[in-house]
């Protein structure tokens, strides 16, 4: 008995704490700038992504684009800060407007959707819904986090998608 319930504490703490990052998101106040390339981020809280250091500070961006910059260089845009800081990382999905795992997204490129700095990643949170989206709004492809490379964001700044 003590074993069944062991397991069933440790799977609801796992689930809680799954769930947990999205609540205790800190949001983007009104003078908070992209660190990689100045815009005010609460301006656009249908595209902010987010990411929150083990120290508890965070850095807000006004899209995916600029996260992925950052997460490839974060000392080229905050001196002193590496990814081995990063606690979790977060961006706004598109349809449901809420914040979502970073690592866990879809993400549709080249679509006519566009963000505040142009052609966007834009944040799905199931295959099914990025294959939705890659349909309707005429997207060149889908990738996962760790497909993204370092020169995927510099080629949506260029209108390239391959």
């Amino acid at each position: 008995m003590k074993t069944l319930l062991a397991l069933v504490f440790a799977a609801w703490t796992s689930f809680a704490l799954a769930q947990a990052p999205a609540a205790a998101l800190p949001k983007p106040g009104a003078k908070d700038l992209c660190p990689v390339c100045g815009m005010l981020t609460a301006k656009y809280p249908n595209w902010v992504a987010t990411i929150v250091y083990k120290d508890g500070h965070a850095h807000f961006f006004d899209g995916a684009k600029d996260m992925f910059k950052f997460w490839h260089d974060p000392g080229k845009y905050a001196a002193g800060h590496s990814r081995e800081q990063i606690e979790r990382i977060a961006v706004t999905e598109y349809y449901g407007l809420q914040a979502i795992d970073a690592k866990g997204a879809w993400y549709v490129v080249g679509s006519d959707v566009l963000g505040p700095m142009g052609h966007e990643f834009v944040p799905l949170a199931s295959a099914e819904d990025a294959a939705d989206f890659l349909k309707e709004h005429k997207g060149a492809r889908i990738v996962r986090f760790d497909e993204v490379s370092a020169t995927l964001p510099v080629m949506l700044d260029e209108g390239r998608f391959e």
